[in-house]
């Protein structure tokens, strides 16, 4: 998708969002592969374990979720998005996991968790915090969905990286890795640990784009 416009930013914009149409299933499918890096780090992370309870948040077109499951059969994968059009594709691309009854595919806001209290031992989430409309309501609903002793996980782009973006001059919130300390913080997780990792240089468009991986989790006390 060439970004030769202000319009067009604005629309890749929108679609970074929230992925709708055909458009979008193509935008979904360039995440996976501009956004593999920080993706397999965040799993890395989260590391699986038998009998996990997993509730990712933004998972898109479900490309990784085969990353997870695959480890061990015991472990309960729940994808949610905002998108309708991801959920579907999303279902489309993992049935034969979906029919072993390891993966579900739920639509919905974040801000309004269908997810009874301590429903999950793990929650994660890739470059969805951007998007977060009111951040201490919503990491605070998340919290709350996880069971004591669980472990919530954000994977994001440092402040440095995406101010360097175009697209995030429309609609993106972009805080500093400080500032989402506190909030972890804030909002009373405890053990908070932060990685980071300098990911190769990425081309694109025939630009090259240095980029960083920021990988925070915090447990549930």
């Amino acid at each position: 998708m060439k970004l030769t416009t202000e319009a067009d930013i604005k629309k890749f914009a929108a679609q970074l969002r929230k992925p709708e149409g055909e458009q979008g299933i193509e935008v979904a499918k360039m995440m996976n592969y501009g956004n593999q890096g920080i993706n397999l780090h965040t799993l890395a992370v989260l590391n699986p374990q038998p009998n996990d309870k997993i509730l990712e948040i933004g998972m898109g077109n479900g490309f990784f979720v085969k990353n997870i499951v695959n480890i061990e059969a015991s472990i309960q994968y729940t994808g949610y998005d905002y998108s309708e059009d991801m959920v579907e594709v999303a279902k489309k691309l993992n049935q034969e996991l979906m029919d072993k009854q390891q993966v579900k595919f739920i639509q919905g806001e974040i801000e309004h968790l269908p997810f009874a209290k301590d429903s999950f031992t793990k929650v994660f989430t890739v470059n969805t915090f951007y998007f977060w409309e009111n951040p201490a309501q919503t990491l605070q609903g998340l919290k709350s969905v996880l069971c004591p002793e669980g472990v919530f996980i954000l994977g994001i782009r440092p402040k440095h990286n995406m101010l360097k973006l175009p697209p995030t001059k429309y609609n993106f919130s972009v805080w500093s890795n400080e500032e989402i300390l506190e909030l972890f913080q804030n909002t009373g997780f405890q053990e908070i640990e932060m990685t980071e990792i300098k990911e190769p240089v990425f081309i694109r468009n025939g630009q090259a784009l240095e980029r960083e991986a920021v990988i925070i989790s915090g447990k549930n006390k």
